[in-house]
C-alpha cells in the first residue's frame, strides 16, 4: 500500500509524462511509495467546449479559472477520504523549500492544483489549504511547480533513495549547503583531489567536510547561517574560514 497519495489537477496531464516516468519519481511509483494520479480539469465542465476560464469581472487583461469545474473536481477527487491537503501552486504562495518538502512528504494525501491565466476565482480559495510558490517569478502554469514539488518530496519516502545517508547530507538538510564532492580521476586538468580525502582518517574527513559545508554556505548563502544552530566547533571553523579568505 502506498505511503503517500498525490493527486494533480491540471489542464495538461501530458506535461507529466516525462518527469514522472524517469529517475527517482519513477522508482517511487514502482516501489509503491507514492500513488500519483493525474486529473484533467476539463472532465468536470458541462459545456461542449469544456470551458475552464472566463473574462474577469471589472475588466482587465487575462482570464480567470471558473469556480464550478474546480469545486466539482475537488469534491470528486476527495470523495471517500477523510483528509486531503489541497495545495494551490501560485506565485503568491509560501516559498517551497527543503523543510516544506519534508513536511508535505509526511502527509497521507495531497491534491496539487495547477493554476493558469490570472489564477482561480477567489470564491474557490476557501477550499485551498495552502498556497505554494517556487519563487518570486511567474510560470505559465502550475505544472512545472508540481513536478518539482513531487520530485523533492518523494526523496523523503521510505525505500525510494537506497542510501538514506545521501538524503540526510543533501544541501539544506541540516540548514547548510553541501560540501564539495570528488571522484576519479585523482588528478584532472592540474587539479588534485584534496589530500585529506585520501588518507583514510575519518575524523579528519568529517572535519574537512563540515568546514567546507560552512565555507560554501558562508560564500553562497550567508543568510542561512543566521537560521541554523551552530556549535562552538562550527564557530571556530568559521573564524578559520574568514581568516583564510582574508588572505
Amino acid at each position: 500500500m502506498s505511503k503517500l497519495r498525490i493527486d494533480i489537477l491540471t489542464l495538461f496531464p501530458e506535461y507529466f509524462q516525462g518527469p514522472f516516468t524517469v529517475s527517482i519519481v519513477k522508482r517511487a511509483v514502482t516501489k509503491k511509495a507514492v500513488d500519483l494520479r493525474l486529473h484533467q480539469l476539463r472532465d468536470w465542465t458541462d459545456d461542449k467546449h469544456h470551458t475552464t476560464d472566463d473574462v474577469p469581472y471589472g475588466g482587465g487583461a487575462g482570464m480567470v479559472m471558473k469556480p464550478e469545474p474546480l469545486t466539482k473536481a475537488f469534491a470528486a477527487i476527495k470523495r471517500g477520504r477523510k483528509k486531503v491537503k489541497t495545495i494551490f501552486l501560485s506565485p503568491q504562495g509560501k516559498p517551497f523549500d527543503h523543510a516544506m518538502a519534508q513536511r508535505l512528504a509526511k502527509e497521507k494525501s495531497l491534491l496539487l492544483v495547477c493554476g493558469h491565466y490570472e489564477g482561480l476565482d477567489e470564491r474557490v480559495m476557501s477550499q485551498i489549504d495552502e498556497e505554494v510558490s517556487l519563487g518570486d517569478y511567474v510560470l505559465t502554469g502550475g505544472e512545472p511547480a508540481a513536478a518539482v514539488m513531487v520530485d523533492a518530496m518523494v526523496r523523503f519516502l521510505p525505500g525510494v533513495v537506497g542510501d538514506r545517508d545521501s538524503v540526510e547530507k543533501d544541501s539544506f538538510f541540516n540548514g547548510l549547503l553541501d560540501y564539495p564532492h570528488y571522484t576519479r580521476p585523482r588528478s584532472y586538468r592540474g587539479q588534485d583531489v584534496p589530500e585529506v580525502l585520501l588518507n583514510g582518517n575519518h575524523a579528519h574527513i568529517e572535519r574537512w567536510r563540515r568546514k567546507e559545508s560552512l565555507r560554501n554556505t558562508f560564500l553562497k548563502r550567508p543568510d542561512l547561517l543566521k537560521k541554523v544552530s551552530l556549535t562552538e566547533g562550527d564557530k571556530k571553523l568559521l573564524v578559520e574560514i574568514e581568516k583564510e579568505l582574508q588572505g
